[in-house]
């Protein structure tokens, strides 16, 4: 495709324009407009200057829309690979003030802990269907538990996951989920659960998902945290369900990194990990690691050393390792650093890259992999 042909470059061949053409254009287009590789963003509005704000690896992390001559149309062309997917926001600069705020001209928006954020899908992109609710699939059961850990001197939520048909005198894996209520809200995990057991993705597996209390000092390889998982919600669990197998343990981020740091320690009592974006940071990793913010100081110190003694003494911790990672975060390259570490160890790993970025959607789209993968079928056995 020319550049010439694109829509923007369009619109502005026709000359000068007013108000009424530049609605006729939105009221064409849906915004981001994608076009092969690029995507046009688009604001419209009075202001001094306006930025889109994102979270692309190696890239400014507020880049300028330009205004169209004659109008208060801002733009911005940029090229996407294929399949790509992006989160981001718009900045807008009047009058000596800024505002951040979500991309009025775009019904696309992605939820997380911290807020919401627009989303451009560039071409090629496609919402798994098994991440929708499917009214063919039978739906399992939730329900609350309350361990009181000694370890963490505090009462620890679990929402418990049983598959539809759950069967008491079957036995069933066991999978220990990290920032398990965000997985819930923001990953739609219930309902990519029914959905891979109902198609046959996955065997029917009992889910635990947990709830952090001091998030940061629990994940980053904390004693305490191992110990709870590993000495109180197990055997709890095991005394309540016909369980089969070692259990695996799941996390993103910083439960990426607790997840590892637990099997760690207790090398013997987990089958599988399933680690997503793991925060996985060590001492001369090359490149920035945090979007070029300094990785020396609390809360991110526990981690290095971790991962600094992990890569100096790998071993084996489990049978089967996921790793999966978005290729805009910074955190691709220590997750690319870990992968022969893992596989020098003897485990089974598989690694999956994907366009994508720190955020729920990306782990959620990579979820069917992970879990067919530490939790095969027969037939992928």
């Amino acid at each position: 495709m020319s550049a010439a042909l694109i829509a923007i470059d369009r619109l502005r061949e026709l000359g000068p324009l007013d108000a009424a053409a530049v609605d006729r254009f939105l009221a064409g287009h849906e915004v981001p407009i994608v076009e092969g590789a690029r995507c046009t963003f688009l604001y419209r509005g009075e202001a001094d200057e306006v930025f889109l704000v994102h979270r692309m690896f190696r890239l400014p992390d507020h880049l300028p829309l330009r205004r169209l001559a004659g109008t208060d149309l801002w733009y911005l062309v940029m090229a996407l690979p294929a399949g790509a997917r992006m989160e981001y926001q718009l900045e807008v600069a009047r009058g000596g003030q800024r505002e951040r705020i979500n991309d009025p001209l775009n019904s696309h928006v992605a939820r997380s802990p911290v807020g919401s954020s627009s989303v451009c899908y560039a071409s090629g992109h496609e919402i798994p269907s098994w991440t929708v609710p499917d009214p063919a699939a039978p739906a399992g059961s939730l329900a609350e538990l309350v361990v009181r850990s000694r370890a963490l001197r505090r009462d620890c939520r679990v929402t418990l996951y049983r598959p539809a048909g759950f069967d008491r005198s079957a036995r069933y894996p066991l999978l220990i989920v990290h920032d398990g209520g965000d997985y819930l809200e923001y990953a739609d995990a219930k309902t990519v659960l029914d959905n891979l057991v109902h198609r046959g993705d996955v065997p029917g597996f009992v889910a635990a998902f947990t709830y952090p209390g001091e998030r940061l000092t629990e994940y980053a390889d904390s004693a305490a945290h191992a110990r709870y998982l590993t000495a109180e919600l197990l055997p709890r669990l095991a005394g309540q369900f016909p369980l089969a197998g070692r259990p695996g343990l799941m996390g993103s981020s910083f439960g990426a990194v607790a997840s590892l740091a637990t099997a760690y320690r207790f090398p013997r009592v987990y089958g599988s990990l399933l680690l997503q974006s793991g925060s996985f940071v060590f001492s001369g990793l090359p490149g920035a690691s945090r979007g070029g913010e300094s990785a020396a100081g609390p809360p991110w110190a526990p981690v290095v050393r971790f991962v600094d003694r992990y890569r100096a003494a790998p071993r084996r911790v489990a049978d089967r390792v996921f790793v999966s990672c978005g290729s805009f975060e910074p955190l691709v390259v220590p997750n690319r650093a870990m992968i022969g570490v893992l596989e020098g160890t003897g485990m089974a790993v598989r690694y999956v890259e994907a366009p994508d970025g720190h955020s729920w959607e990306d782990w959620r789209d990579r979820m069917r992999d992970g879990l067919s993968w530490i939790f095969p079928t027969e037939g992928g056995l």
